[in-house]
């Protein structure tokens, strides 16, 4: 029962988080009449997040609770830097360059003449952006478990919570318009992945209470902390989008 009480002062305390649902920049995303300059800026923001989350990822391995929690890290790791997924593992996986996630952005962000050196590296994330990593790296990849497995949540169910669809949806009407051969596999391949992300980290919570005495108030607050890290990357790009159309007309 302890468990069940749990799990309804998540969906009221945490999962109702205005970045879950309602999230002002991807609803304009979807809908918008993008630019290139609309494009090539996400793209740079969205890259040094997804290079940074490297960092985070690797830190919350390095604190795991056990063993078990160490090899799910690594699964993700592992897949993040490009070895492939075998029968639901990177266990036996072939690894390959080009199978690098980051390696799938340095190709969508070919065409929008963003170099290899254009993305991805600290120098080029604007405020917001840079606190989402860094509080990624404080929360998510935290010494405390109790910490780190709230992030962990927090983080797969705002991913599961469709962002993902809605940045394919505006990107694919970009496409259409002004680069038809632009590659969207980073993005369609990490909606595809998420749900199974989340059921993944409702396995963890659960072992994680069961075993370990989960801190309800600390996991429920770290959450929410990462939830707050999340929203300002999403706010920065909705500011920065909003400024520049001021000036422009």
């Amino acid at each position: 029962m302890a468990y069940a009480d749990f799990l309804e002062r998540i969906d009221n305390e945490l999962l109702n988080h205005s970045v879950i649902t309602d999230n002002k920049y991807c609803n304009w995303f979807r809908n918008a009449h993008l630019t290139l300059k609309d494009v090539r800026y996400f793209t740079q923001q969205f890259s040094v997040f997804s290079n940074q989350f490297i960092i985070a990822q690797l830190n919350k391995i390095i604190n795991s609770v056990d063993l078990e929690e160490a090899r799910a890290g690594k699964e993700v790791l592992a897949n993040e830097l490009g070895v492939s997924f075998k029968d639901g593992s990177v266990e036996n996986g072939t690894y390959k360059f080009t199978a690098a996630h980051f390696e799938w952005l340095v190709n969508f962000a070919k065409p929008l003449e963003l170099t290899f050196d254009d993305i991805g590296k600290r120098k080029h994330g604007s405020p917001a952006t840079l606190f989402f990593c860094d509080e990624l790296i404080r929360i998510y990849g935290n010494e405390n478990f109790n910490v780190s497995a709230g992030a962990s949540f927090a983080v797969e169910n705002w991913a599961a919570a469709g962002f993902w669809k809605d940045l394919i949806a505006g990107l694919r009407k970009f496409k259409t318009r002004y680069i038809p051969g632009l590659p969207l596999g980073f993005f369609t391949w990490h909606d595809k992945l998420e749900d199974q992300h989340a059921e993944h980290t409702k396995a963890e919570m659960r072992m994680l209470y069961v075993d370990h005495d989960l801190d309800e108030d600390m996991f429920i607050k770290a959450g929410n902390e990462m939830l707050d890290g999340v929203e300002a990357f999403w706010i920065g790009l909705d500011q920065e989008r909003i400024t520049r159309e001021h000036y422009e007309h």
